[in-house]
């Protein structure tokens, strides 16, 4: 009997500490949020209000799409206390293939585009056999990626600049939904906000857990409902939905369920936690590892097929510095080096921060070297926030 009530109460404390996690993770996200709505206040003043303009908000959103794909595939490599340095090669040389596929050996767009998917899941798999079953260490095997790939890039392109692309290929990067198309993925979405809503309090009712009023929760909707719509109305005024942000936003809703609502999510979760911990409760860390990989090969693969779409080329120099702006956008979201924390949507928030301080230092003429300084001192100040928060801990 007392065991039970020891249990009980061990129980009891687990679900208060769960909770009190996920209040701080909210906390995280809510605050880069604020962040994000200061810097686009900022940007609106300083360009006299040329920042907000429905054009230069969707071409943010474009140029935010790729950064935003590539920190979804980063995330979970971050969240299992893994890094990747080699996805901006790897996202440069997955699009070199798809156009030379493309424009030298004239493969239909829709072929090309499937075959470099899954080119890039092998890279993925590459990567992830020698974290996982050699033992080398993530930073070693990818900044060694980080050279191969770059390589083959120079050796397969021969330096030149391969273009123009197909008009089916182009279509991924640079067509637009129309303005009803819009709106009915605007309804798709508030439809499914309302049925994530409801299983949420039945998954919660069922195993007694604490829930809201039910009239924060509708609050709550309606306020997101709200945001939906006026982004859709917004980017509608230029020229509707962008193919790109459409496939961004599937993506995170897509790992954003693995993550949260799968098995397989709380392994990643508890591998990154304390891997040894996860060993002996069974998880098999090294498949986890294995598979997380090959889903970042996999994201950097649709962002360099998003990238070449986008410009109608393929280039040596594209993906440079890539890899840094997608883990700078996952740090920034609220992600931890250390492994065990951090969430889809607060990697994408963590790429529009990015993506909003170069479009409007940009706009500004800023020298594009103030870009890398402003980026560098706010990546540095949120790994140190993260780090006395794990010292308080």
């Amino acid at each position: 009997m007392q065991v039970k009530l020891l249990n009980n109460e061990k129980k009891v404390k687990n679900i208060n500490e769960d909770n009190r996690l996920g209040f701080k993770l909210d906390i995280k996200t809510y605050a880069m949020v604020i962040a994000l709505l200061a810097i686009w206040i900022i940007f609106s003043a300083t360009t006299h209000g040329s920042f907000l303009t429905p054009r230069n908000l969707s071409n943010l959103f474009r140029q935010m799409a790729i950064t935003g794909i590539l920190a979804t595939g980063m995330i979970f490599v971050i969240i299992a206390g893994q890094i990747d340095l080699s996805v901006g090669s790897m996202m440069g040389l997955l699009g070199g293939i798809a156009a030379i596929l493309n424009v030298w050996y004239n493969v239909s767009g829709i072929i090309s585009i499937l075959i470099t998917l899954v080119i890039g899941l092998l890279f993925g798999l590459w990567n992830g056999y020698w974290v996982a079953y050699r033992r080398v260490p993530a930073f070693i095997v990818t900044l060694a990626g980080q050279l191969i790939f770059r390589g083959i890039l120079i050796g397969i392109s021969r330096g030149l600049t391969i273009a123009p692309l197909s008009p089916d290929f182009r279509f991924l990067g640079q067509a637009y939904f129309t303005t009803v198309s819009g709106y009915i993925l605007g309804a798709i979405a508030v439809i499914a906000l309302i049925f994530n809503m409801i299983n949420n309090r039945k998954a919660k009712m069922k195993h007694n857990l604490d829930m809201p009023p039910l009239m924060i929760d509708v609050l709550k909707l309606l306020g997101f409902s709200v945001i939906v719509f006026v982004f859709i109305l917004v980017l509608n005024m230029y020229e509707g939905v962008p193919v790109p942000v459409f496939i961004l936003v599937v993506l995170a809703l897509i790992f954003t369920y693995v993550l949260n609502k799968t098995v397989f999510g709380r392994r990643v979760y508890a591998i990154g936690g304390n891997v040894e911990a996860a060993i002996l409760s069974g998880i098999d860390a090294k498949r986890i590892t294995l598979i997380i990989f090959a889903i970042n090969g996999l994201m950097a693969a649709t962002s360099g097929v998003l990238l070449t779409s986008r410009l109608n080329a393929a280039s040596v120099a594209a993906g440079q510095n890539a890899e840094l702006d997608a883990i700078a956008a996952c740090v920034i979201g609220g992600a931890s080096l250390m492994g065990g924390i951090g969430t889809v949507s607060g990697a994408i928030i963590g790429a529009l921060v990015m993506a909003s301080i170069d479009n409007g230092m940009s706009m500004l003429n800023a020298a594009p070297f103030w870009q890398y300084v402003v980026k560098g001192l706010i990546l540095l100040i949120a790994v140190w926030i993260d780090m006395e928060a794990k010292n308080k801990e």
